[in-house]
């Protein structure tokens, strides 16, 4: 199929597609540079949807590192729903970029970031709406370098015939060494073998290809061979100190909900608990923190510039920083007038303390996640998890009675080891948690959820057995069974999504097959339930001899393993010796603050571990001034045009709100538990009509020059919004989406128009009733539309609708005999409104 980049074809299809938000760009925050400017066109991909890559700090990181370097553009795409997906196929658009519309097959690279093994289908889709060869063995000197990085990176064999290259860890330096190396070699005029010898130079960087990998008889691996002595194997590539790494102060600020609709901090990268079947706390290893007074002002200038409410903390465990009960007690009261919330999303039993729990309690309402992991003393000490029963119970007993009304607790099933009364452990374990509520006000609740263990690459547990199917599933039934005797909840992992990540994790090159075969029998979005296609899965695997029981085997030690070439820094020998001390309940204390484990990750010179100070001194800052708040109002006349108008109401609701906190509006605020701007909207507007007559009250407590204040908002924007007219109305004027007595819409288009429009317009004026019978949620319904009709007028060259309320969209469709998608596409506009009660002036 040919690709082609059609803005007006992408605009119908956003017409026809759930949330269009997610394909329009033009966020706050985002960065649009001249391609004739910049030597270098880097694509961040992200295989999943939107609204999740946008809640990605690592995507966020190297989007500002990569478009501070002024010869990089660094652009974003998403894997598009599969609605989208079928739109851009049927009109035969290439996927492109959000920042300046480019088809990725025209960037230089395209680099995607790895989080999970179930969005393998979706790299490979998203290569395919792009128009980019999968295999790299398949493209041109003119296709785009195709990148990998993240967790899944550390073992990225089953994607080896599909990408260029992998980086091994972090990004923030390496990313701009891998661009520097492209240029020159670009530059040098190499072809694009030679270009991949310079990146394989980069510590880090991972070129596939240029290794071999024979099998044994038996299907395992015989043998990894480089084709260079001098690249026998990569080592991962660290940022030593990451207080000096640069990290987003003007984060991207999408016009529509995403999954974290926050300012995320990194506070600390790296965990030293040692739990055995952990791969992210080994492959982040050594800790490295962020000093105290440095995230205090990231998150101040992240907060100022992105006009988000909430602020999350993020680490491995945010309860080990060394700094948290400081840095907590300073964020609240230095944000408290602002009114900013504040999350810790991972916290474990072994680092709450009573003073953190209060802390915490003064900022987080939703239910509070604990992850004991095991259900026994005796399996926690196998995966050195490190939790006594005693000390999970009272740190319950202490959440409950500091007024929580749900915990949340995780567990896994099928670690190593694992018998019956383990699992029965699970169910007393979570009745012990939920009995320590009684006597609490309110009482309390306990939510259990349990996933199945999947070892991974680089852990002490890479070499355990995976449980199948079909015990997976009796498994959870006995649990739920056992469960609910207790009336106690549960939420399970599907076995079947399990199985699947189970083979990925620890796979190898003959997964390729096995991948494209998926995708090309329509396998895509598989972390998704409502998505994923299991028989598919089984069809591919019996069409390319894969059994999934090789996958989810237990490995011998002395077995060569698909990622053995890869260095995580730590090596193969201690995750040996690891291993071996669970089979004997030997526990690996915290080198935070016991002996070293040995692990090899230090050096103790450049690489070491960096704890921020305990005690931290944050700059002091003037009180703001207080005055006695006063009560005004203001009423702004906005626009909704452009791509702007396929934003929602909700979202479009959520756009003013944050351009106001980012221009520091002096807003008034409601009362109660949670305080909201004191803000009002008129009634929804279709997706996909621009408008501009929105208009919004807002309601301050000092004065303000509207003009002036309509510049300010103005510059805080995003594309496709604006203010068109600001004026101070009197306190008490009723809300303008209240008053509206008439609503003038214009359709332009008059090439769709039925010759006989005059009359329809005359016959429906004089009509008493309109019977029409509309679709709303995929079923008919029957409304009468004359009631919504003030006027009509057709004057040859566009048609004006007067109504007192109703869609203009259904009426269009009745005057004009289209279907919705077309009147939409056709260019229908709200112009201006008549209101009941004219503002009263200041």
């Amino acid at each position: 199929m040919t690709m082609k980049n059609s803005r007006t074809a992408l605009n119908t299809a956003l017409l026809n597609v759930k949330r269009p938000g997610r394909y329009l760009g033009g966020e706050a925050g985002s960065v649009r540079k001249d391609p004739a400017a910049v030597d270098l066109r880097f694509a961040l991909a992200f295989p999943d949807v939107y609204e999740i890559g946008m809640s990605h700090v690592g995507s966020a990181i190297l989007y500002q590192v990569l478009n501070q370097t002024a010869w990089i553009a660094a652009e974003r795409a998403y894997c598009p729903w599969p609605d989208m997906g079928d739109q851009l196929r049927e009109n035969g658009v290439a996927l492109s970029t959000l920042e300046s519309d480019t088809p990725l097959a025209q960037m230089d690279i395209v680099g995607f970031s790895l989080q999970y093994e179930l969005c393998y289908t979706n790299v490979l889709h998203m290569l395919d709406l792009a128009g980019i060869p999968r295999r790299h063995s398949q493209r041109s000197e003119e296709d785009p370098l195709i990148l990998v990085g993240g967790p899944c990176a550390f073992n990225p064999e089953p994607l080896a015939d599909f990408i260029d290259a992998a980086l091994l860890g972090d990004g923030e330096e390496a990313a701009v060494e891998i661009c520097q190396a492209i240029r020159d070699s670009r530059r040098a005029g190499e072809s694009r073998q030679q270009c991949l010898e310079r990146l394989s130079r980069i510590e880090g960087v991972y070129v596939p290809h240029f290794f071999s990998v024979d099998y044994q008889a038996d299907g395992r691996i015989a043998a990894i061979r480089p084709h260079d002595t001098d690249y026998p194997s990569v080592r991962r590539r660290f940022v030593a100190d990451l207080d000096s790494a640069p990290f987003p102060e003007r984060p991207l600020v999408p016009s529509m909900h995403t999954v974290h609709n926050r300012v995320a901090l990194e506070i600390a990268r790296g965990c030293t608990r040692g739990c055995r079947f952990c791969q992210a706390g080994y492959i982040y290893r050594p800790v490295r923190e962020r000093q105290a007074p440095h995230l205090a002002e990231i998150a101040h200038n992240a907060l100022c510039s992105s006009g988000y409410d909430e602020l999350s903390l993020l680490s491995l465990s945010s309860g080990d920083y060394s700094a948290i009960e400081p840095l907590l007690q300073h964020l609240m009261a230095r944000r408290a007038e602002d009114r900013i919330a504040l999350s810790l999303p991972s916290l474990r039993v072994g680092s709450l303390t009573d003073n953190l729990i209060e802390e915490i309690r003064k900022v987080r309402k939703t239910g509070f996640t604990l992850a004991p992991e095991a259900g026994s003393e005796r399996l926690r000490q196998v995966i050195n998890k490190g939790i006594e029963a005693e000390e999970l119970i009272r740190s319950a007993r202490t959440i409950y009675s500091l007024g929580w009304r749900v915990i949340k607790l995780y567990f896994m099933m099928g670690l190593p080891t694992e018998t019956a009364e383990d699992l029965a452990g699970i169910v007393e374990l979570s009745a012990a948690v939920k009995r320590t509520a009684r006597g609490t006000e309110g009482g309390g609740d306990v939510n259990v959820s349990v996933s199945t263990f999947v070892p991974k690459a680089h852990t002490p547990f890479q070499w355990e057995a995976q449980i199948g199917l079909e015990q997976t599933v009796r498994q959870q039934q006995t649990l739920r069974e056992q469960l609910q005797k207790k009336k106690l909840r549960l939420k399970w992992h599907e076995a079947t999504l399990s199985l699947l990540e189970g083979v990925f994790a620890r796979g190898d090159r003959r997964l390729g097959a096995l991948l494209e075969r998926a995708v090309d029998l329509g396998c895509r979005f598989d972390g998704w339930r409502d998505h994923f296609r299991f028989d598919l899965w089984q069809q591919a695997m019996a069409e390319c001899h894969i059994d999934s029981a090789f996958y989810l085997r237990q490995r011998e030690e002395d077995e060569v393993l698909p990622w053995d070439h890869l260095d995580c820094g730590i090596p193969k020998a201690f995750f040996l010796r690891e291993r071996r001390r669970s089979r004997q309940l030997d526990y690996t204390p915290d080198c935070r603050h016991g002996q070293c484990s040995g692990c090899g990750i230090c050096d103790f010179e450049q690489l070491t571990m960096r704890y921020a100070d305990a005690t931290p001194v944050f700059r002091a800052e003037a009180a703001p001034p207080t005055s006695e708040p006063g009560r005004y109002k203001l009423r702004l006349r906005m626009a909704k045009t452009g791509n702007a108008r396929f934003i929602s109401h909700l979202e479009f609701m959520t756009v003013v709100q944050r351009a106001l906190r980012r221009m520091n509006a002096p807003l008034r605020y409601s009362q109660g538990f949670h305080p909201h701007p004191r803000l009002s909207f008129p009634d929804a507007l279709p997706t996909g009509v621009e408008s501009r007559a929105e208009l919004v009250d807002i309601e301050l407590i000092a004065p303000r020059d509207p003009k002036t204040f309509s510049h300010d908002m103005n510059a805080q924007l995003p594309e496709g919004f604006a203010v068109l007219n600001a004026e101070e109305v009197d306190f008490s004027t009723p809300a303008a989406g209240s008053t509206i007595r008439t609503s003038r819409y214009v359709v332009t288009g008059q090439d769709d128009f039925p010759p006989d429009l005059a009359l329809r317009v005359q016959q429906a004026l004089a009509a008493d009733s309109l019977p029409f019978v509309r679709q709303k949620d995929n079923k008919p319904i029957r409304v009468d539309l004359r009631p919504d009709i003030a006027d009509l007028c057709w004057d040859g060259q566009q048609l004006t609708l007067d109504l007192h309320r109703g869609s203009p969209v259904v009426i269009a469709c009745f005057l004009l005999g289209l279907n919705d998608s077309r009147v939409r596409s056709l260019g229908l506009c709200k112009t201006e409104v008549t209101l009941e009660i004219e503002a009263r002036p200041v």
